[in-house]
């Protein structure tokens, strides 16, 4: 991300002025630019295209973040400060500064990104804040049971993914085909049957308009054309569907019975970014039976599987930040105040890459979490993977348990092979992580036992 209108890098950022209009008012203007001669006109001209192109150029950098790239601003200070498209943004990168704007509700509140009132609507529940919040989540909790989950969906995608594996097989990209299987699944889950498979199939196509639009930068504006455009009408053919299926379904949850189906359809909606995210960026206990279905307790018996999934979301987060926007002055350390309708986005990745925390931490070692006593377990601050304070996620054990239960499924099922190229660890940030090359990976059918 670009910092070509300012950028202030230290641990304590200096107050921005609030007006710089009376700064220019005596600079003296050379009497050839305000001539009247071709000469004049040819100075406008050339210095138009100049400072057009400068501006495409910064704003290229800005439209186009790289991981590197946030990893020198975090690294900048425990706070550092940049403005894109006259937005000024506040980063935290230190654990302490994340978790505080984390846990103000007082000053800041999520806004993920500057255009997500567009896409999502100005009244989706993830834009609430105090007790109409609170209130919300704890009805939201109950659709967030174990057995809300299901392997039947996974066996019958893992089946396609052999067979289109047999008609080639070269390595292949997965990741557009993984998030597909997390779409339709948590379209399953949440909706039941109750939308037609070529309606699920077109929500999960659309939605990828949806994701890129929610990038933390983006164009802001929802001119035709434009990814949050895009976005927008993307949004309007799956609310189309959630809400038939509200409709069909018409529940009745515990604490609250006045849902309309366009709430409804919001809530899965804003669902269904959260799992394609968490979902997407990562033997069985069967007694010999690979035909049978896992089951959550089974899942319990599996404790290096569980670290395992811990392990893999701490190494490739599927976010890296969350954005929120100053409610008022938030004086987010002794000497400095952030002010009132900036973004403040607090950093995941430092805290879940503390050397101090997780040695080695760019290796995935799953065996840190078996040991209670390891530094990994006795320091859950630093666990952001799903947030903290009262917008945490509240799908961790959805989520967690639904990965569990796929890899649990696809490894008695499937024989894989990881083809590594040089963009296999390189990072290309779409909202969530995804490797640059797509993850190439061969199936072939496992023998059975």
């Amino acid at each position: 991300m670009a910092s070509f209108l300012r950028q202030f890098t230290s641990s304590a950022v200096p107050p921005i002025p609030s007006s710089t209009s009376s700064a220019f008012v005596d600079i003296p203007i050379p009497s050839f630019i305000i001539s009247n001669s071709k000469s004049a006109t040819w100075f406008y001209t050339t210095a138009a295209i100049v400072g057009t192109l400068l501006v495409l150029e910064h704003l290229h950098d800005s439209m186009k973040p790289t991981m590197e790239g946030y990893m020198r601003q975090w690294n900048s200070g425990a706070l550092s400060a940049i403005s894109v498209f006259n937005i000024f943004i506040v980063m935290a990168s230190s654990n302490e500064f994340s978790r505080k704007i984390l846990n103000s509700p007082a000053h800041a509140e999520p806004c993920l990104v500057h255009s997500a009132k567009q896409i999502l609507m100005p009244d989706n529940w993830v834009f609430l804040t105090g007790k109409s919040h609170v209130e919300y989540r704890k009805v939201l909790n109950t659709l967030f049971t174990r057995k809300a989950l299901r392997t039947a969906i996974a066996r019958k995608h893992f089946s396609l993914w052999l067979a289109d594996a047999q008609k080639d097989p070269s390595p292949q990209s997965i990741m557009m085909t993984a998030r597909h299987l997390n779409m339709i699944t948590s379209l399953r889950v949440f909706c039941g049957n109750h939308i037609p498979e070529h309606g699920a199939v077109e929500i999960s196509e659309k939605y990828w308009d949806i994701t890129q639009a929610l990038e933390l930068v983006n164009f802001p504006l929802a001119l035709p054309g434009t990814k949050v455009y895009r976005a927008i009408q993307a949004r309007k053919a799956a609310i189309k569907w959630l809400e038939l299926a509200a409709r069909l379904e018409a529940p009745g949850y515990k604490g609250r019975k006045d849902f309309s189906d366009r709430e409804m359809a919001m809530v899965v909606f804003s669902f269904l970014f959260a799992s394609q995210d968490a979902m997407s960026s990562g033997t069985a206990v069967r007694a010999g039976d690979v035909d049978k279905p896992i089951t959550l307790e089974m899942l319990d018996q599996m404790p290096y599987l569980k670290a395992f999934v811990k392990e893999s979301m701490r190494v490739k987060p599927p976010v890296t930040m969350v954005p929120y926007r100053t409610t008022k002055a938030f004086p987010i350390s002794n000497d400095y105040i952030v002010p009132a309708n900036s973004m403040v986005i607090p950093s995941f990745y430092n805290s879940l890459h503390d050397p101090a925390v997780f040695p080695e931490h760019d290796k995935l070692i799953p065996d840190r979490w078996l040991d209670p006593n390891s530094s990994a377990n006795t320091n859950p601050r630093n666990y952001l993977v799903f947030g903290s304070g009262p917008h945490k996620c509240v799908g961790i054990e959805y989520a967690t348990m639904n990965i569990g239960l796929v890899l649990a499924t696809a490894s008695v099922l499937m024989d894989w092979e990881h083809h590594i190229t040089p963009e296999s660890d390189q990072v290309q940030i779409i909202a969530t992580l995804f490797p640059k090359d797509g993850c190439l990976m061969k199936f072939t059918p496992r023998p059975r036992p």
